[in-house]
């Protein structure tokens, strides 16, 4: 699907305009627009990561949009870079960004309608500035965002997105030193995101650089720490809680392996339901990608030139169709694009899940020792009977390494992507349960979850699941995975404690994918209790993830149960081939 050919050769470029808020705080910005007179639809992208750089890491730079005839304004947030103020996370982007709209709509040049695009942290800003409703707004493009900023953001089912959070803070905080003159802080905070991996294992959490330094510039991380339900302070900054005030369209965009991607399927999905009459108005691409870049290769997998990005493309006919009324061909495509892994090509519908999904149970069998590849774990339509239920042990100043992953945002420091787990298959800390080798290809589209009946020594621990595509070499790419710390097993916010030794259920959401398992592989499923550093260590005693030292980690006799009686096994989203 080729993008249109620019219009415009010769582009004007005016740097640091400032926009005067209500409050007389002063964010500034780069405008890029065609030279000579005209009037023009405007695309905002308003960042935290300097408008000098205007996020062409993942996008077309801005001139690109400009030859295409868009006023382009790339501003600065309140508190980063050039602007004026204080920045903390999230917290103004909403009052904020409807001013900013409305001013980008009486600038020079503007025809008065008004896109917001860009993707991570300014995916989130743009659906609640849309959640305010500003008259100007004609259609938002958030990419590789989250629906919520606590879960699957800060927090992942009570666990703590630790190296997402850690890194994040680091390089946030490196703008607000530079910004003080604090130069010494600044290249320290550089030094220590660079070594992300290591600073993990410091406990307490906040502690990985003198505390009084990094509070003092990034005081938001330990009032995330400090915020480890889903409370209050969560809910005001919550795109979710907003979903019945967003009426604008939302082209939504996503990638399996992105940090955020079920946030991404959680918008698409919920306002697509609530415009149920406007369906056209809402429309999702996911690719093969992690956070960034886009491309066909994502780590070590190649996934062929039908995966290289063609976000711009789509966006710009996304623009074109709903600020300039523009005929485009995405009215003549389904609503929802996706790529199915495997089989490496797009697949077109209507909604997601795919209405042809047809889901199918497959049970965890044993002869009592699924530790590792070389155990006795096995994966099967058939349901278990009297079986001996599986045992290992969670050190948590062993715990299992992330390898791959939905992680963020620099693939050398913090895990991403597909990678071969057999480096962590061998560990008997880590249960493997596979089929046998398939008969047939096998298409795998939907959210996958997992029942596991567990008990454990501990008043607290946590449980992972993740799926892997085994392939006849032995190699396990994983798919998706999953994390529940067991006191948030019924509430996000009202944690409670386990009996150590009593068995519960636990029910996990282990991520959303599209994978085709081809004839020959086997279809697997790992049970751990940790993938550190992508999530913190949980101590096994119950205490918040800000709260933990050195020496209050514990060991835990962990039992996954696979009997009549406590069935554990995991939901595929199958769809007929």
């Amino acid at each position: 699907m080729p993008g249109s050919k620019p219009q415009f050769r010769d582009i004007e470029t005016v740097r640091d305009v400032a926009c005067t808020l209500s409050d007389g705080t002063k964010l500034y910005a780069d405008i890029y627009r065609p030279a000579g007179g005209g009037r023009f639809p405007v695309l905002v992208n308003r960042t935290p990561y300097n408008k000098g750089a205007a996020q062409a890491y993942a996008y077309a730079h801005p001139v690109w949009y400009a030859r295409h005839g868009y006023v382009v304004v790339v501003q600065d947030t309140r508190g980063r870079w050039r602007s004026d103020g204080e920045f903390y996370p999230v917290r103004n982007e909403a009052s904020d960004g409807v001013e900013v709209v409305a001013w980008a709509a009486d600038l020079p040049h503007s025809n008065g309608r008004v896109g917001l695009y860009g993707y991570s942290y300014v995916g989130l800003a743009q659906l609640l500035t849309a959640a305010r409703r500003p008259p100007a707004l004609g259609a938002i493009a958030p990419a590789f965002t989250g629906s919520d900023h606590y879960s699957n953001w800060t927090y992942n089912n009570g666990a703590f997105s630790l190296g997402f959070n850690a890194w994040w803070t680091l390089l946030l905080g490196q703008d607000t030193a530079r910004r003080r003159g604090q130069r010494a802080l600044e290249q320290q905070l550089g030094s220590a995101a660079r070594r992300i991996s290591d600073h993990c294992w410091t406990l307490p959490l906040g502690e990985f650089l003198p505390s009084s330094e990094l509070r003092s510039v990034a005081p938001y991380y330990y009032d995330w720490l400090a915020h480890p339900r889903r409370d209050t302070y969560w809910q005001q900054m919550s795109p979710q809680e907003r979903y019945d005030d967003i009426a604008v369209p939302a082209f939504h965009i996503g990638g399996w392996y992105d940090t955020f991607v079920e946030g991404t399927l959680r918008n698409f999905t919920n306002l697509a339901c609530r415009m149920a009459d406007r369906r056209h108005e809402q429309r999702l691409v996911v690719g093969p990608w992690y956070h960034n870049p886009w491309a066909s290769l994502v780590g070590q997998t190649d996934f062929g030139p039908e995966a290289a990005g063609r976000v711009d493309d789509h966006q710009l006919k996304w623009f074109d169709r709903w600020l300039k009324d523009a005929e485009t061909d995405l009215d003549d495509l389904p609503p929802v694009q996706i790529f199915v892994m495997g089989e490496n090509a797009w697949r077109s519908g209507h909604e997601w899940p795919p209405a042809s999904v047809s889901y199918v149970d497959c049970y965890l069998h044993s002869a009592g020792r699924a530790n590792s590849i070389s155990g006795n774990g096995a994966l099967s339509h058939d349901p278990p009977g009297d079986e001996w239920p599986d045992v290992f042990m969670y050190d948590p100043r062993d715990p299992v390494p992330s390898l791959g992953g939905r992680s963020c945002c620099v693939a050398e420091l913090t895990p991403m992507g597909p990678a071969n787990q057999r480096p962590i298959a061998v560990r008997n800390d880590v249960l493997v349960y596979a089929t046998g080798p398939l008969q047939h290809d096998v298409e795998v589209t939907g959210p996958v979850t997992a029942t596991l009946w567990a008990s454990s020594t501990a008043p607290d621990t946590d449980f992972t699941v993740t799926l892997v595509d085994v392939h006849p070499s032995g190699c396990s790419i994983n798919l998706c995975d999953g994390i529940v710390r067991a006191r948030y097993r019924d509430s996000m916010i009202d944690p409670q404690p386990l009996v150590p030794g009593e068995a519960y259920r636990f029910e996990i959401q282990v991520g959303s994918t599209s994978n085709l398992f081809r004839r020959g592989h086997r279809i697997g499923v790992l049970v751990s209790s940790s993938n550190f550093p992508t999530y913190d260590r949980n101590a096994n005693t119950g205490s918040d993830p800000g709260d933990v030292v050195q020496d209050e980690l514990t060991v835990a006799t962990q039992t996954i149960f696979h009997d009549s009686r406590r069935v554990s096994l995991v939901r595929l989203p199958v769809i007929p081939r």
